[in-house]
Formats: C-alpha cells, sequence, structure tokens
C-alpha cells in the first residue's frame, strides 16, 4: 500500500456478515473505516488489540464489558484488550472509524471484496 490514498482506492474486507471494513496499516497500529449496512450485528468477540473508534454517520449500540449505550455521530468508545463486546447498527446502518494497536494482522485471511465506492465521505 501506498503511503498516501483515497479512502475509494482502498479495497474493503469482509469483517462480518454485512460489515465491511478498509484499512490504513502501519507497523503498530491499524486504522479501519468500517461501514455497516441497516442493523448489522457484530457478534460478541474479545481480541488482544485495545480499539479506540468513533461513529461517524448513523447510529450504533454498543456494549463493552457490562455497559451499553446508544452513540450517534461523534459518540466514542474505548475497548481494552481482551474485553468482550458486541455492535448492532441502526436501522440506516453506520460509518464507523476503528484505530487498533497492535495492527489486526488477523484480519489477512478476511475476504477482499471488489472495489467499490464508500459509503463515506459523500462525493458531489
Amino acid at each position: 500500500m501506498t503511503d498516501l490514498a483515497d479512502l475509494s482506492d482502498i479495497p474493503p474486507i469482509q469483517v462480518f456478515d454485512g460489515i465491511r471494513a478498509r484499512r490504513v496499516e502501519g507497523d503498530l497500529v491499524t486504522l479501519a473505516i468500517v461501514e455497516l449496512d441497516p442493523d448489522a450485528v457484530v457478534p460478541e468477540h474479545r481480541h488482544p488489540h485495545e480499539q479506540n473508534g468513533m461513529v461517524i454517520t448513523g447510529q450504533m449500540t454498543f456494549r463493552v464489558g457490562s455497559e451499553e449505550r446508544a452513540l450517534g455521530p461523534g459518540g466514542t468508545w474505548r475497548i481494552r484488550g481482551d474485553v468482550p463486546h458486541t455492535a448492532t447498527a441502526g436501522p440506516e446502518g453506520a460509518v464507523v472509524i476503528d484505530v487498533f494497536s497492535p495492527i489486526r494482522s488477523d484480519w489477512e485471511s478476511r475476504q477482499v471484496l471488489e472495489l467499490m465506492d464508500p459509503v463515506w465521505p459523500h462525493r458531489p
């Protein structure tokens, strides 16, 4: 991958059913722009990576450990390593940004999808 790219030039990967991510990876950090279809569910899981994120468009309901909250644009989350978490997109879907450290090398085995225009940002 080049050091400078437009989101539309980054092929998405299939993370879960109805959930796609475009990755920008460094040596220590993965930045993911994640598109979730309406009502898409991120099943409960855990991973050793720290994860911070923010809703860009749409609505998400997150559960991190025992805390649950609905978040809209500007809503943020912090997930420490090995903490169980789940999320559900709202009825209009959502676009979120996730940052993981260390990098999500486990995503290397995910299916790479056909290059398509990103949901966000909207282009005239």
